[in-house]
């Protein structure tokens, strides 16, 4: 099974520090033999969604897991990701990652992707985080 990927970027394709929730945009990407080829970029629809109420509230973060579920995204990858995070790791593997572009982001994945699709096979339900640096460190989401 290719997994795919939602990545959390600005206008600029650039991963900044904030929430995954907050991205300008996301873009799709699916392992193929050659590395991973990008499917598709979209504009997120929910970046203010309730945001008068609370930030980062439920409400978002279901709104974002339903259109990513849509697409077959099975890791989301950003900076940061904020109080959903609860929620998010019962559909997806989140990965934080420390690199900006997305040709950094895409060598590292591919660098570690035996754990991530290891922890796809394995769990069905609350995925560990990654969180890559220098090297990758899987650990629970506390929350």
């Amino acid at each position: 099974m290719n997994l795919s990927f939602a990545f959390a970027v600005n206008q600029d394709n650039v991963f900044e520090n904030r929430h995954f929730g907050d991205a300008d945009k996301y873009l799709i990407y699916r392992e193929d033999l050659n590395g991973m080829e990008k499917l598709i970029e979209f504009v997120n629809p929910f970046k203010m969604l309730d945001e008068e109420k609370e930030h980062g509230s439920r409400k978002k973060g279901l709104a974002i897991i339903e259109a990513l579920r849509k697409k077959n995204v099975n890791v989301l990858v950003s900076r940061q990701f904020g109080r959903n995070i609860k929620l998010v790791n019962r559909h997806f593997i989140p990965v934080i990652v420390q690199k900006d572009t997305t040709e950094e982001v895409i060598q590292v994945l591919l660098g570690h992707l035996h754990w991530i699709r290891e922890e796809w096979e394995q769990n069905k339900t609350e995925f560990k985080m990654f969180t890559i640096k220098a090297g990758i460190l899987k650990s629970a989401v506390d929350g």
